[in-house]
Order: C-alpha cells, then structure tokens, then sequence
C-alpha cells in the first residue's frame, strides 16, 4: 500500500502561473476590497460588479499554464498516494495531472445556482446576470466567499490526519480554517514547507519534523520532489 503525501497549496503556487493574489496586494485585487467580491454581502450589494471579478479571473486563468510545481507533484503519485488540498480556485494542479484534488475554496470554472446549491455546473465562458439553473435560479461563482461554510473541509481533514509527510507550499498559514488543517497531521509526520517568505508560528515552529524551504515553489518542488523519490518510505 502507498503512503500517504498530503500538500496543502495556497495563492502563492499560483502566482508563478502569473495568476494574481490577494496576498500581494495588500487585501485588495485590481483596487476592489476583498468583502466586495468575496461575500455573501457584496454579492447581495453589488451583484454585477461581483459577476465581473470573476470573469475577469476565468478569462486569466484560461490563458494560464501550470508550473514546473505543478507538474512535479504529479511525480510523487508514482511512489505515494497523494491528495492535493489547495485554497485556490484555478484547476491548474488537474491540468498539470494530479489526481486527486480537493478545492477548499471552490472551483473559478464551475457555477452554482444561488437558490438550488447543488446544482453545479461547468462554466468556462462569462458568467451574467440572467444565466439561469433549469430551476430557474441565477447562477453565481462556484466559489466560498467570507462568512460561508468550507464544505470540503472535513474530507480534507481525513487525508491529512493519514499523512506520513505534509507539504505545505505558497500559504502564509494565516487564513481559518484551512490554516488549521496542519495541526491534524500525526505527530510523526515529516512537514516541509515551501515559500520564499515563510510565516511560521510557535506552535508550528515547535514540530520537530518542520523543514522550512525558503524558496519558490518553481524550484523548491521539484527539489523536494527529487528527494522524496529517491528516499521513498515503502
């Protein structure tokens, strides 16, 4: 049976995919105030602004390519059995090919129905006020803004309470509840941490399995990727 590699992926794996963030700038993305695109209030105040940010954000992602990150992870499936947990909403790790993919915070290229929520569906194209469910509810991004509940987050707690390894890559670890994902893992469990600019708390600094990679996940995965091939646990 293979072991069990969980990566937890945050803006930051994007970001080398050109793919714009929030945490660069400050909480603001293209000057708009995060609580005005992502919640439930700004969508109830502002609906067509809302619809827009997103379109904008599909048409980006769609010109976007997966990284060498992106594609070295598909590398481990070979030895271990990888679940890849991420807070962005591209589908840039299932383009590169990983298998198993879990979106804590939604999905850009899907929309659901705002009054029949589990009616989703896939959508590559804008997204407009009118653009209807069969049931006839208007359909808003696929995404959990601020305030909604994090429905994959109990599935992802199961994968990550059966690691043998952690790696946690481009995520300031800051933002709740995925943040809090790292504290499931088995006290055994080795934890690498991939970012340029780490941000590492006491009780995290305190595992004594924490190996902090200060590099871009460009170059820091593969490496690590290298690594745990050639010293694989059977």
């Amino acid at each position: 049976m293979k072991r069990k590699v969980v990566v937890l992926t945050g803006a930051g794996m994007s970001a080398e995919s050109g793919l714009s963030t929030f945490r660069d700038a400050g909480g603001l993305w293209e000057g708009h105030d995060v609580m005005q695109v992502a919640s439930p209030e700004g969508w109830a105040s502002d609906m067509d602004l809302v619809l827009e940010f997103y379109n904008q954000r599909r048409r980006q992602l769609l010109s976007a390519r997966p990284n060498e990150g992106h594609l070295a992870l598909t590398r481990l499936e070979d030895k271990f059995d990888v679940a890849i947990v991420t807070q962005n909403v591209d589908d840039l790790h299932e383009r590169a090919g990983s298998q198993q993919v879990i979106h804590l915070h939604g999905e850009l290229l899907k929309a659901r129905s705002t009054r029949y929520p589990e009616l989703v569906y896939a959508w590559t194209k804008d997204l407009l006020r009118g653009d209807l469910c069969e049931r006839g509810g208007q359909l808003r991004p696929h995404i959990v803004w601020f305030g909604e509940a994090v429905p994959m987050m109990d599935q992802a707690i199961e994968h990550i309470s059966e690691a043998v390894i952690v790696i946690v890559i481009g995520t300031s670890m800051q933002v709740y509840p995925a943040a809090g994902l790292i504290y499931y893992a088995p006290m055994d469990a080795k934890i690498y941490y991939i970012d340029p600019r780490p941000q590492i708390n006491t009780e995290l600094a305190l595992r004594l399995q924490l190996n902090v990679m200060r590099i871009k996940a460009g170059e820091g995965i593969p490496r690590l990727v290298d690594d745990l091939l050639q010293h694989h646990i059977v």
